[in-house]
């Protein structure tokens, strides 16, 4: 944005402009470096972001100067992928896959602690995993949670194991920072993540980034299946199709052409 453009925003844009540059930027942000991009006067920039703070629409991170989407402004996001078009070609995209790998395939969007189930094709199988929509699971030992992970900055993704409990949901699961970080490496090497039976016994996952239009990681998409009918070998064998359709997902909610 020029500089002399902050006397073109009105008045009544420029909460709307402070959400555009958060969301563009996609890592947590200062008043002052947004401002940099949208060059409004001191006091109106800190009023702005003391503004969408009070209303829910940003919050102040665990540094105390750093802002990230609040609630209501994850809702809305979620509001708006989840709109009655956009959710009709999404389902298909699913049902497709599902129908490739013959499990249950999800898409998971990152909240504030944890990642939170959007969207999911059901297997016909008898014997499934029930994890239904709007449920939400950490971070640290799911496929999904770990994929995420793998997109943050060092200096949030410290703070962040700082701050959680590493709780042991299964003796799989990765407890120490040390572990996760390594996990993490080898998520960003191979471009997808793996649950082997660390968040529930006897169920492994594989997960892989929905990007959006910046090539960032917006959700996720991922199959889980019990071990009785799949291994960690036998889920990789399934990565090129999760990938495409990752990439037909990606394009639909960036408003390109639906995937035919």
């Amino acid at each position: 944005m020029d500089a002399g453009k902050s006397d073109t925003i009105p008045t009544n844009l420029r909460l709307l402009t402070v959400l555009e540059e958060v969301a563009r930027a996609g890592v947590p942000v200062t008043p002052t470096a947004v401002n940099d991009v949208l060059g409004l006067p001191k006091p109106t920039i800190h009023r702005l972001f003391s503004t969408l703070e009070d209303e829910g629409f940003l919050q102040r991170d665990m540094d105390g100067r750093t802002y990230s989407p609040g609630p209501r402004l994850r809702q809305l996001a979620g509001g708006i992928i989840s709109s009655r078009h956009i959710r009709t070609a999404r389902q298909a995209i699913l049902r497709k896959l599902s129908a490739q790998v013959g499990e249950t395939c999800n898409i998971a969007m990152p909240e504030r602690n944890a990642m939170t189930y959007l969207e999911r094709v059901e297997t016909e199988w008898p014997l499934r995993i029930q994890l239904p929509i709007g449920t939400s699971v950490p971070f640290y030992c799911t496929a999904s949670g770990k994929m995420y992970l793998s997109s943050l900055a060092s200096n949030h993704l410290e703070r962040y194991l700082d701050a959680t409990d590493l709780v042991a949901h299964t003796p799989n699961t990765l407890t120490t920072p040390e572990a996760i970080l390594r996990e993490l490496e080898e998520v960003r090497r191979n471009g997808y993540a793996l649950d082997r039976e660390e968040f529930m016994d006897d169920m492994i996952a594989l997960a892989v980034p929905i990007a959006d239009v910046n090539g960032r990681l917006m959700a996720t998409l991922s199959f889980h299946a019990p071990t009785q009918r799949f291994d960690i070998d036998h889920a990789l064998e399934f990565l090129a199709p999760l990938r495409a359709a990752a990439d037909d997902l990606s394009k639909l909610l960036a408003g390109e052409d639906e995937p035919g």
